[in-house]
């Protein structure tokens, strides 16, 4: 007879220092353990700015390379515009995860609509300034050889639609959302599967079942690990208000 295998509730990651993770048994006995706390917001926004910046600093420096002002004499013009095209969306795409993992840990309020949007959007916005004016010289050079100016240009474009996609907040959260789940759970653990983007307050909610691996912890951590909704079905057994569950 096959040996039921024996759901674990995994982690988000590993616990600071100053706290060590607990195992606990859940309501349905299953093995959970706990999640880390949710981090430091501001610290998240810093190092994206930062980010941010050494970004655009490596556009300045394809444009330097695109205008002769710099050359490495053992790599072609086109490599090098590439390399740093390159550098430039690894700095936007990392510092756009930093971004929105601070918006979900300290979400702005959705009171102002532009801020709200702004706030949730600024990575795109960064990657658009880090791409577009250097895909806007590079095709208005006439300098450049046809060759070059392709691959390099494709490759920019390329590099620009990756990080747009990349910065976009697919789930954003807001501060009144926040509260209300916050205000509606309390400490209540709730529990949230790999890939899935709602959290659930029953560890035997049958949404849950297609996973073998799990994390548990605070709405909170749930909300900052991108789990920005209640599971329907486990609000209509709690008589959660609307306001807190999945659309």
């Amino acid at each position: 007879m096959a040996e039921k295998k024996e759901k674990k509730l995994v982690a988000a990651s590993e616990s600071s220092a100053a706290k060590k993770r607990e195992t606990i048994t859940t309501p349905s006995g299953y093995t959970a353990k706990a999640a880390k706390p949710v981090g430091n917001a501001g610290g998240l926004r810093v190092g994206a700015v930062i980010l941010w910046v050494v970004a655009i600093v490596f556009e300045v420096l394809a444009v330097l390379v695109l205008f002769g002002k710099i050359n490495i004499t053992f790599m072609p013009q086109l490599w090098q515009l590439i390399a740093f095209i390159v550098l430039d969306l690894i700095c936007v795409i990392i510092g756009s995860s930093l971004w929105k993992k601070a918006n979900h840990i300290a979400p702005a309020s959705a009171a102002n609509k532009v801020k709200f949007w702004l706030w949730n959007n600024l990575g795109v916005i960064v990657s658009c300034f880090a791409f577009v004016p250097i895909i806007i010289l590079m095709l208005t050079n006439k300098d450049l050889d046809k060759k070059t100016k392709t691959i390099a240009t494709v490759v920019a474009i390329i590099a620009l639609i990756i990080g747009g996609a990349a910065s976009i907040d697919y789930n954003p959260v807001s501060q009144e959302e926040l509260n209300a789940a916050e205000a509606a759970l309390g400490d209540t653990i709730v529990y949230w599967a790999p890939f899935g983007k709602v959290y659930h307050t029953h560890d035997d909610c049958s949404a849950l079942n297609v996973s073998e691996t799990l994390t548990y912890g605070t709405v909170e951590e749930a909300i900052a690990a991108n789990r920005t909704r209640l599971c329907k079905f486990c609000a209509n057994k709690d008589s959660i208000p609307a306001d807190v569950t999945t659309d």
